[in-house]
């Protein structure tokens, strides 16, 4: 590993901090688009597709069966990650990334066109999936890129804090997502909104999708990879390498990122739906929350960047997922509590624990695997992290069920999420490339 290290030592030591905040803006709007899309599907099916996509007889199956839905996108993810990794990893970062933001774009777009249940029957749920799977796919790809191009474009004793700022695309997916359906529930009759207004917010995906192109166009390409390609270093079977020689490194960078998508879909869709129909809070209360959460999270992210910068990554992990650990059941006592108030303070807090090992998570999972295969490790481990977290709020809702519908199972799943990515944080330090003077 230390051949690489120093090549990728050299390739990023003239890098200006101009053009690293230039690439991890670009990847940023990238990841925005993402998440938005992403989130408009999580949040439409807390709110839309269990009444518009299936039968809705019983409520909790449908809710289960819409939340099946949204895991059956993240399946799709390692699919995603392996071919878009390889693709990353052969011809080069960028070309990858513009390749897979299209197909986002496009996909979300096609979702707000989709008939329901009532107009086609079977057919319409089935489309449904067979749409997140293909948006599966691309969002497999798109992450790992993002996080890898702005990494090897940065000063590395800067990487922390530029790996913090792609994951900002996670809040302002969320605030466009949750604002678009709750500016949509507020003007919109519930009818009207059911109707025609939910889809809305998939149509605004195409004029996003344009400025997206744009700014990701004007993007350079990594250094790291210039340098590869100059040196005949491209590794050839970028899948067989990875799970030959970095297995543990996927495990623990799959644990490192667990919290940071798995909490949030716990205290974002799961509450959500447990929030409407379990507590009867009104749908509102409940998009307020999370949009109220997301803004709160981006300086906490910001933060996170620079802790990770000035101690090291895996130790912002670590702490920040004993701290997650901690305040998971005063937060959902709040969410209980039945004040608005409260319930929006509940939320906000849980976000805003998780999103420390979240903001430190793309410089710990791009330190695990050496350049040459760092495309493909890191959609491994991310988007393996993401199929086990789709399947979350799921889960959740069952356990729930089962508590004849008590908060606690699904506090007691928080807690266990931000342990398991705190120990991660111990281990990965001893598995990471060794960069030097780099603080892992």
């Amino acid at each position: 590993m230390t051949h690489t290290g120093t090549l990728e030592a050299g390739a990023t030591r003239q890098i200006s901090d101009k053009e690293a905040t230039k690439v991890a803006i670009g990847a940023l709007i990238g990841t925005a688009m993402e998440w938005y899309d992403f989130f408009l599907f999580s949040a439409a099916a807390a709110l839309v597709f269990n009444i518009q996509f299936f039968d809705s007889q019983n409520a909790t199956a449908a809710a289960m069966a819409a939340f099946a839905t949204f895991g059956v996108g993240l399946v799709a993810r390692p699919i995603g990650g392996m071919i878009f990794g390889v693709m990353g990893d052969k011809i080069g970062r960028r070309k990858t990334l513009m390749v897979t933001i299209v197909g986002i774009g496009i996909i979300t777009g096609l979702i707000g066109l989709l008939p329901t249940y009532a107009a086609i029957g079977i057919a319409a749920p089935v489309l449904l999936v067979l749409l997140r799977i293909a948006q599966g796919l691309f969002v497999g790809g798109e992450w790992s890129g993002a996080m890898t191009i702005v990494v090897e474009n940065a000063p590395l004793h800067r990487r922390a804090r530029y790996a913090a700022l792609p994951q900002i695309g996670s809040p302002i997916g969320t605030i466009l997502s949750s604002g678009g359906f709750f500016l949509m529930t507020v003007f919109l009759s519930q009818e009207s909104f059911d109707a025609w207004g939910w889809r809305i917010p998939f149509l605004a995906a195409i004029p996003m999708l344009l400025v997206a192109l744009y700014i990701r166009s004007r993007l350079d390409e990594s250094p790291v990879f210039k340098e590869l390609m100059e040196k005949g270093e491209t590794e050839k079977a970028p899948i067989r390498t990875t799970l030959k020689e970095s297995w543990k490194h996927i495990i623990i960078g799959m644990a490192a990122g667990m919290l940071g998508i798995g909490g949030f879909y716990l205290v974002t869709a799961f509450v959500v739906w447990y929030g409407v129909n379990v507590l009867e809070y009104e749908r509102s209360l409940m998009l307020l929350g999370g949009i109220i959460a997301a803004v709160v999270e981006i300086p906490v992210l910001i933060l996170g960047g620079r802790l990770g910068e000035r101690f090291g990554s895996s130790k912002v992990i670590t702490y920040g997922g004993i701290f997650s650990a901690i305040i998971a059941w005063p937060a959902f006592m709040l969410i209980d509590s039945g004040n608005d108030v409260l319930v929006i303070s509940g939320m906000t807090l849980a976000v805003a624990a998780l999103s420390l090992p979240y903001a430190a998570s793309g410089t710990v999972l791009t330190g695990l695997f050496p350049a040459k295969t760092r495309y493909t490790g890191v959609g491994f481990a991310q988007n393996t992290a993401g199929m086990i977290s789709g399947f979350i709020p799921l889960a959740a809702t069952a356990l729930v069920a089962a508590a004849s519908n008590r908060w606690w199972p699904a506090a007691a799943m928080l807690v266990f999420l931000s342990l398991f990515t705190a120990v991660a944080g111990v281990i990965a330090p001893k598995l990471s490339v060794d960069l030097p003077g780099f603080k892992h």
